[in-house]
């Protein structure tokens, strides 16, 4: 068979401890899992069922880098996560088991152009043109599992230029690690190679050029990037 173009590479992240690297296939976002950031946004909670939007592999960014304001924006958000990486095949799978399907976790930026996120909303539009686009979805080393232990209430912090800007539990989501997986494998048949970013708390704000940004989850390792100037 002959392709008109090559195929693009799957995006890879390290692994604490590991020299084999993360491939990933696809990447499943969860909006307003903490409520104050949800009512920060003047949103209504919803204790119904997450809500959940998707981003290309193509948004995935490694911590370290530099990266342009993005294109299109005049109001990109820095939204500080945890990251889980699915490591087992899950479909339709009870929350009591979910974990079963964990390879790891992994500190995450789900980078997000407010402005366009808002217009979509206020026409009921989808949230793709805000949230879905290059550098969009950053991440740091994945520590498996075994390492990091069990989510609770650990620390997650976001910096912004040195200055402490989001600074929550982890314990603090509306749905827990267990329930998000369980709720999405009624969608989609999970495998290893499947990211979860799984929402934001509250202290979200906008990034300039020269910005630096660092975000911490207790017990992983940090993710970092650079805000440049637009392209």
């Amino acid at each position: 068979m002959t392709l008109l173009f090559d195929l693009p590479v799957l995006p890879d992240v390290p692994v604490r401890g590991e020299t084999a690297r993360y491939p990933v296939r696809r990447i499943f976002c969860v909006g307003r899992n903490y409520e104050a950031h949800a009512r920060e946004l003047g949103n209504a909670v919803d204790r119904e069922a997450p809500i959940w939007f998707t981003k290309a592999p193509a948004a995935l960014c490694l911590s370290g880098a530099t990266i342009a304001y993005p294109p299109g924006t005049a109001n990109c958000h820095y939204e500080m996560e945890l990251v889980v990486a699915i490591g087992a095949h899950a479909f339709r799978i009870a929350p009591d088991k979910a974990m079963e399907a964990v390879f790891g976790y992994a500190c995450g930026l789900d980078m997000t152009r407010r402005d366009l996120q808002n217009a979509a909303k206020d026409k009921g539009y989808p949230w793709d043109t805000g949230k879905d686009f290059e550098n969009g979805a950053v991440i740091g080393t994945i520590t498996p599992a075994a390492t990091f232990g069990s989510p609770e209430d650990q620390r997650i912090e976001l910096r912004q230029n040195g200055a402490t800007k989001q600074d929550a539990g982890l314990g603090e989501m509306i749905w827990s690690i267990p329930e998000l997986i369980a709720d999405l494998s009624r969608m989609y048949h999970l495998a290893p190679g499947d990211l979860i970013y799984t929402g934001t708390p509250a202290g979200v704000g906008p990034v300039a050029p020269g910005d630096v940004l660092e975000g911490s989850v207790a017990g992983l390792e940090p993710v970092n990037v650079t805000i440049a100037e637009a392209e």
